[in-house]
């Protein structure tokens, strides 16, 4: 089993920035990638970057050059380092965990909201 916990969502002007947080515990040992979603209103949850165990990164085309996904192993914590957001971005945040095992793993969510 693997918990999720999501930080670090809010409320911010276009142009602006703000750092997600995935906090992870339990048999993290077991996890080959961990990935941001988002889902808006009325649409589907779709990938936003993508972490592997071996650090190789991967982002969707709507965010490259603006988005960072990292890393602190000793934290067992994934960031998502959001800048120049626009109110496209406005969404809830999920992050997911993939296991050795085939097993997935969501955490909460945490809402990040754009105003023009």
């Amino acid at each position: 089993q693997v918990q999720l916990v999501e930080s670090g969502g809010g409320l911010v002007q276009a142009g602006g920035s703000l750092r997600l947080s995935c906090a992870a515990s339990g048999s993290i040992f077991s996890i080959t990638s961990i990935s941001w979603y988002r889902q808006a209103p009325g649409e589907q949850r779709g990938v936003v970057a993508i972490i592997t165990s071996v650090g190789s990164t991967n982002y969707a085309d709507s965010v490259k050059g603006r988005f960072t996904i990292s890393r602190d192993k000793a934290k067992n914590t994934v960031y998502l380092q959001m800048n120049s957001l626009k109110p496209e971005d406005t969404a809830v945040y999920y992050c997911r965990v993939i296991t050795r095992s085939a097993f997935t793993y969501w955490g909460q969510g945490t809402q990040v909201t754009v105003s023009s």
